[in-house]
């Protein structure tokens, strides 16, 4: 979710409803629907290969951290406090598809663009003539549809142009889109993958291309990046790492031992995950937990990792990868066994260049 001195926090609390037996009650779509045979025409233009690394070569998300990298002095202190967490909401680390993950749709160069307008959901009172820029011409295809859950996400990546959008809150009125917040950035690929502030989806600035789990990397059984968790009890706001701009973190208490927004953390290079009775899903990340590890990116109603959202697929009438990749097993499963005891939490802005 976004967030600045401007903004005001709305936290998912129906992330892990698959948990609790709550349904979840999603935004309606007003958009008048097109017509049938268009979207199948464009539904069969194939769409721009998979993507694989977005931004610049040398991008935090892509760094292996060194096996001997120094560790945070408070680093037993955060490994306790997730521990906590996780025990506290759901005792379970989730990995998000349909809901508070984003769909990316990745456009080739013939995709008509089009305006996308801020709406004020906040009540602001003003909008940003910066993101007006920002989102006069986006190439969104007439399939495309937003996250379910409250924040509604939405991605378009253009390879051709080499360009990217996020929209938060996103919805279609009387065919035209809207977003509450987000950003468009240009020349990704010597991007460093980090919104410039204060735009962007996620409280951090953080693109959710950058950190997301995609299905391709779960098929070839291997995760090349650092992924993006959400936690619930952060740091206040004021105590950022880098990468992170910005946060949404609140201690009003000042409660000891609170993990802070941007912050590293990596699972021990030690542990022999292949000895872990773990998931298939989960022993991918488990590995690229050590070679990459997390970043703390948003703040959540659960401990929550982000994969490509299927609508990503589902809205292209292609099936939804999950059910298959996660085994018929529920999101809230796969990372059963995970030995999230020997998590190492890195220093304050590590790799800030």
């Amino acid at each position: 979710m976004p967030m600045d001195s401007h903004y005001v926090n709305a936290i998912p609390w129906i992330i892990m409803a698959s948990l609790i037996s709550i349904p979840c009650a999603f935004a309606p779509n007003n958009a008048p629907q097109v017509a049938p045979s268009q979207q199948a025409a464009q539904r069969r233009i194939k769409e721009p290969a998979r993507r694989a690394r977005v931004f610049a070569p040398d991008s935090f998300w892509y760094q292996p951290i060194p096996k001997n990298a120094p560790l945070h002095p408070n680093s037993a202190n955060f490994a306790a406090e997730f521990l906590r967490q996780k025990k506290a909401y759901y005792g379970t680390v989730n990995i998000n598809t349909k809901a508070y993950a984003c769909p990316i749709y990745v456009v080739g160069p013939n995709v008509k663009p089009v305006k996308v307008t801020e709406w004020d959901c906040q009540h602001k009172g003003w909008k940003d003539p910066k993101l007006a820029t920002q989102w006069r011409a986006v190439p969104i295809p007439d399939y495309a549809a937003q996250a379910d859950g409250t924040d509604a996400e939405m991605c378009i990546y253009q390879p051709s142009t080499n360009s990217l959008w996020e929209f938060w809150q996103a919805r279609k009125v009387d065919g035209q889109w809207q977003a509450c917040w987000g950003g468009g950035m240009q020349n990704v690929s010597k991007n460093s993958g980090i919104w410039e502030r204060p735009y962007g989806t996620t409280a951090t600035g953080l693109p959710f291309i950058g950190g997301q789990i995609t299905p391709d990397e779960l098929r070839r059984g291997t995760i090349e990046h650092v992924m993006g968790i959400a936690l619930v009890d952060l740091e206040k706001h004021s105590v950022v790492s880098w990468p992170a701009t910005r946060s949404d973190g609140y201690n009003p208490k000042n409660q000891p031992h609170r993990i802070p927004e941007g912050l590293r953390f990596r699972l021990d290079p030690s542990v022999d995950v292949e000895a872990l009775n773990l998931s298939p899903v989960g022993k991918i990340i488990a590995r690229a937990a050590q070679k990459y590890g997390f970043v703390v990116w948003d703040k959540a109603g659960a401990i929550t990792l982000r994969a490509d959202n299927p609508k990503s697929y589902t809205q292209r009438d292609e099936k939804d990868p999950y059910p298959g990749l996660f085994g018929g097993k529920p999101e809230w499963s796969i990372l059963q066994g995970f030995p999230w005891e020997n998590l190492q939490f890195l220093p304050m802005n590590y790799g800030k260049p």
